[in-house]
Formats: structure tokens, C-alpha cells, sequence
């Protein structure tokens, strides 16, 4: 078990300098190849076109850093099919976004990318055995066996990671709001392969370069940024999530108190929209971060206080047990409630009070 905390700071900062010199590159290539986010439509909230392509940045920077680990011998705690994956699956996602960002496929040709993506993990045979039951006890799910293949197990990951995967692709809305939440959340995963319950290095490396090319890529991407994620990036980085989850111990509740506030704001939106009669796929304004805007937030401040909010509750989710987490995801519901609800009110009082 590699603990120095050097080694762990020298290849956070590498890693976040070569997602750096890559997201440089990428900018030019996207310019090149005429790949850039046009602001023609209302959602759109950038005055001007910003070149796309960022996920291929981040996959590039990711992919690198798995090759390193591999060469070092850092990967042996998880098997080179399941490593190899993991890349693929955030490949075919890349890919996906590629031709979105260049021909604006429509919503049901999209979605055929994240589903490869977690079938190509599920396939690996990541699975999840059991669920922690806070009240006591696990709940098994190895028992569902087909031919020796575990259906539940590996349809709860697959569930799980399409879910996580949408959640950042929905939530990229602002200027660095994504990158900067997934960057917290690999933080929060590497802090948790290293307690002493889990003690995976493999892991905690990967999670600790995911970390670095999100932090990495963010001073392009933070406002005014000056490259986006793209499709591919904003689905990679849940994806990566969602994963990084799984292999890490089965550590769902910690991603969701990290990613919690952004997925129960995913699916009101999404609840919302099927009420009204719209696809819960296309883009609107209704989303938090974009009503943190109607009521008088800066794009930095309302991005600043999500990153506050995953930060606050990630780091909780490190030092807290089964049923601590229960109790914190019910604070953080409490708290998604009372964020709402504010909101509302300030911008009803805005609206009704007169221009001077």
C-alpha cells in the first residue's frame, strides 16, 4: 500500500499540467475544425461561439495517465479487462460527442452512447454484490445469477452509471460547473480509496489523475471560458464518476451526497417535463444553476456556491458510516428544498417590484 503523501502531490500536479498543455492543443484543433458552441438559442447563456471538444482533452489526459500507472505496475488491484473497460466505455463516449458537437445528433441517436458505455463496463463484469442496508444487515444481490452471470448486480451499475452519466450532461449548463464538481468528486473518491476499510491504491490513482485533468482543464473552462466540455465531456465526466464509484467499494451514497443536490435537480426538471408533455431530453432554463442566475447570482457566484455545496457534503461523505450518509442525504434534501424555495421567493419579489 503506497501512503507518501509526496508521491500522491507529484502526480496530482503532473497530471493537472499535462490536462493543461492538452486542453491548449485541443482549443486549436476545435478552432481548426470549425467545432464550436454557437449561442442560437435562448439556453445558450456565452455571447459568442466557444470552441467544444473538452472531453477529448480530458480522455486524452485520463488515458495517458492509466498508461503511466500500468507501466509502473500501479493497476494490479484491478483486472486489465475491467481497465480496459473503463476506457472504452469513456471512448465510445468521446466519440459520441464528437459527431454531436459537429452534426447535433438528435436525442435518441445520443442516448445509443452512454448505454455501449455502461454496457461495455457491465460486460467487464463490474458489478455490485450487495448493498449496505443502513439499518442493519446487506442487502445480497449476487443471488440473481443467470449462467453465472450476476443480472442484478450488473443491471443496478449499469442503471447507476447511465443515471450518473446524464446527471453531468444536464448539469453543464455554466462556465466550469461541471468540470469543477467532477474534479471535487474524484477528491472525494480518492480520499475514500485510502481509508482503512477500502485500501485500494488503484483506485486512489485513478481517482487522483481524474481529479488533476478536471482541475486541469478548468482554468480553460471556468468563466469566461474559453473551450467547453462538449457531449463527450459532459457525459466522460459522469461516467468516470459513476465508476470510480463502483470500483472503489461500492461508495454510491458518497457520490450521490457529492453529485445529490445537481440529481435531485435533474430530476425535478426531467419530472417537469414529462408533466408539461416535453422531452426529457432537450435543454430549458429551469435547472438551479440557471435560476440561481434569475435571482441575481453572477455566473462565478452561482457556480462557486454549487462547487460550496459538493465540497461540503463530499467531505462529510468521507468520515461518515452507512447510516451517517442516510442522515447526511436527507440534510442535503432538506437543504435542496429550503435553496429552492428561497430562489422562488427572491425571484417573485424581483419580478412584482417595480423598475425605477
Amino acid at each position: 500500500m503506497i501512503s507518501d503523501p509526496k508521491l500522491f502531490v507529484l502526480v496530482f500536479a503532473a497530471f493537472f499540467l499535462i490536462s493543461f498543455l492538452i486542453t491548449k492543443f485541443v482549443r486549436r484543433v476545435a478552432f481548426e475544425l470549425g467545432i464550436q458552441d454557437i449561442p442560437d438559442s435562448d439556453r445558450k447563456i456565452h455571447d459568442k461561439p466557444r470552441p467544444k471538444l473538452g472531453g477529448s482533452a480530458l480522455y486524452l489526459s485520463f488515458a495517458f495517465g492509466v498508461m503511466c500507472l500500468a507501466l509502473l505496475g500501479l493497476t494490479d488491484e484491478i483486472s486489465a479487462t475491467r481497465i480496459a473497460a473503463l476506457l472504452i466505455g469513456a471512448l465510445i463516449l468521446i466519440v459520441g460527442g464528437i459527431l454531436d458537437d459537429k452534426y447535433d445528433l438528435p436525442a435518441y441517436v445520443q442516448i445509443v452512447f452512454p448505454v455501449a458505455a455502461a454496457l461495455a463496463v457491465v460486460g467487464s463484469g463490474i458489478h455490485i454484490s450487495y448493498i449496505t442496508n443502513p439499518f442493519g444487515g446487506e442487502i445480497i444481490l449476487d443471488q440473481w445469477k443467470l449462467g453465472g452471470f450476476p443480472v442484478l448486480g450488473s443491471l443496478v451499475v449499469f442503471l447507476w452509471i447511465l443515471g450518473m452519466t446524464y446527471t453531468t450532461k444536464f448539469l453543464d449548463g455554466m462556465d466550469g460547473l461541471v468540470s469543477g464538481i467532477s474534479g471535487i468528486a474524484g477528491i472525494v473518491i480518492f480520499g475514500l480509496s485510502l481509508a482503512p476499510d477500502v485500501l485500494q491504491t488503484t483506485t486512489a490513482f485513478l481517482a487522483l489523475i481524474f481529479a488533476a485533468v478536471c482541475f486541469g482543464f478548468l482554468p480553460f473552462n471556468f468563466h469566461p471560458a474559453r473551450i467547453f466540455l462538449g457531449e463527450g465531456g459532459s457525459t466522460f465526466t459522469g461516467f468516470m464518476i459513476g465508476v470510480l464509484a463502483v470500483i472503489s467499494g461500492g461508495k454510491i451514497a458518497t457520490a450521490l451526497l457529492v453529485l445529490g443536490i445537481p440529481i435531485m435537480d435533474a430530476a425535478w426538471v426531467i419530472v417537469r417535463r414529462l408533466w408539461y408533455g416535453s422531452s426529457p431530453f432537450v435543454g430549458d432554463k429551469k435547472h438551479l444553476h440557471f435560476r440561481l442566475l434569475d435571482v441575481g447570482l453572477s455566473q462565478r457566484q452561482a457556480v462557486l456556491f454549487l462547487y460550496f455545496l459538493s465540497a461540503v457534503f463530499g467531505g462529510i461523505a468521507v468520515f461518515l458510516q452507512s447510516w451517517g450518509k442516510l442522515i447526511a442525504l436527507g440534510a442535503m434534501f432538506l437543504v435542496m428544498i429550503v435553496v429552492a424555495m428561497a430562489v422562488v421567493i427572491i425571484y417573485r419579489k424581483k419580478s412584482v417590484t417595480p423598475k425605477k
